[in-house]
């Protein structure tokens, strides 16, 4: 083993005045200054230390730098802009990235068909823009360990960072992303499902369908409109009074009537959107069905279609309260609660009103319900001119036929499908009467 080199006191001594600082002056000097392994050590110590002040000074620098020359604009989850961002930065041309990612959202029918739409916006990850003239870096993100407890999906956050200088390009891209939405919806009827806590647009936004296209019988379709439009004007005299703004619509009647087509017609005709809530969905519980129906998007209407299917009865809920999370409290007190939504207007349609509750049914949560029965002699005439224009003689025909027959549970969905397989030809399904008869028949 080496030896730590020894101190000579004596030759301190010697070479001193004599006095105690000059002797400690000399062995400091023999100690530290000529003691090569005591000057490596500090010379490392000093580097160490050099070197880690210099790194924190160019972090620090470099972060002093990013603040004063680029600057960030974080879109949450939550923000509205964040699905128009999306949709944006899917159909921008100039993006150097081609990272994708597809959102799949279906509805599955009573028939058992499903609607299936593919949505592919850009993917987790980096992707760099050039956005006139400026490059931007777009950064989306995916927490792996923040996850919204209600649907179980990883929070999200879409984060841009370009030039301080270009900062006012933000205010450009985001305008010109939602004019682009804005613009896909124009004069259409944009479907929305519950993704969530939260409303997502299904599928691309439908053309309006015109009120006039759905033929109910004699004075049904104006009753319902004439109620509607008082109330929306009405918003005043509601709270004047300290009633709760909010009504509740029950269209009930045999299947293919015409409910949730006449719901459609009646939402182009107010230029609203409309809200399709599932109640027998597995993961809706009393809490987010809360959330749901308070935080429904501007100018929508809320339908929840066949009401029976969730609750039949209170026994009967209490019974096969497992099928769905939500109880049948919970619905009441979404719809007219404490915390019930304000400024709403709700749809609910059935085809076996004798099935709900009473309690459903009481004022405060069903304020007018109306019968949508199958075809009457009104409907057949105004929906055989409405295919066959001017065709007087041939429609007199067809009711006479159709008179004779006895018929009286054809649905206004079997009549479209006839006239709609004949819809050039007006004698040819004058011929085809009969074949209303059969409900399932189906024309090919």
């Amino acid at each position: 083993m080496s030896q730590s080199p020894q101190v000579d006191f004596e030759k301190i001594r010697s070479n001193s005045d004599g006095s105690i600082s000059g002797m400690a002056l000399l062995a400091f000097n023999e100690v530290v200054v000529n003691n090569p392994y005591f000057a490596a050590g500090g010379g490392l110590m000093l580097l160490g230390t050099s070197l880690a002040l210099a790194r924190q000074g160019i972090v620090k620098s470099l972060g002093f730098l990013y603040r004063q020359m680029l600057v960030d604009l974080e879109i949450p989850l939550k923000d509205k802009s964040y699905l128009w961002f999306l949709e944006w930065m899917s159909k921008y041309k100039n993006r150097s990235s081609r990272h994708l990612s597809v959102e799949t959202n279906f509805i599955q029918h009573d028939n058992g068909a499903i609607s299936t739409k593919f949505s592919l916006v850009p993917g987790p990850g980096k992707h760099l823009i050039n956005y006139k003239g400026a490059y931007m870096l777009v950064n989306r993100e995916r927490s792996g360990k923040l996850l919204d407890m209600t649907s179980g999906t990883p929070f999200e956050t879409v984060t841009l960072t370009t030039l301080y200088r270009d900062r006012g390009l933000f205010y450009e891209l985001l305008g010109e992303a939602k004019r682009m939405a804005l613009k896909a919806r124009e004069g259409k009827t944009v479907l929305f499902t519950s993704w969530g806590p939260e409303w997502r647009p299904f599928g691309n936004p439908r053309k309006k369908r015109m009120l006039g296209s759905v033929i109910l019988d004699n004075g049904i379709s104006e009753g319902i409109l004439e109620d509607v439009k008082d109330f929306l004007e009405s918003g005043d005299w509601y709270h004047k009074r300290g009633i709760p703004y909010r009504r509740g619509y029950l269209l009930y009647g045999p299947p293919g009537s015409g409910k949730t087509s006449y719901i459609q017609a009646l939402a182009g005709e107010l230029d609203y959107n409309i809200c399709i809530l599932n109640l027998s969905e597995n993961n809706l519980t009393d809490d987010r069905l809360n959330h749901l129906m308070n935080h429904i998007p501007e100018r929508s209407i809320l339908l929840l279609e066949d009401i029976d299917a969730a609750f039949n009865k209170r026994k009967q809920t209490e019974e096969k309260g497992f099928t769905s999370g939500v109880t049948f409290s919970g619905l009441l007190n979404a719809l007219d609660g404490v915390a019930s939504a304000e400024e709403c207007i709700t749809f609910m349609t059935t085809n076996h009103p004798e099935k709900l509750d009473p309690a459903l049914l009481r004022p405060g949560r069903v304020d007018f319900k109306v019968m949508i029965n199958n075809a009457t002699e009104y409907q057949i005439e105004k929906m055989f001119l409405r295919f066959y224009e001017d065709e007087f003689e041939l429609c007199k025909e067809f009711l006479t036929k159709f008179k004779n027959l006895k018929l009286d549970n054809v649905s206004t969905a079997q009549l479209q499908g006839l006239f709609v397989y004949n819809k050039r030809d007006p004698k040819q399904a004058i011929e085809m009467i009969e074949s209303l008869k059969n409900p399932n028949t189906v024309f090919k």
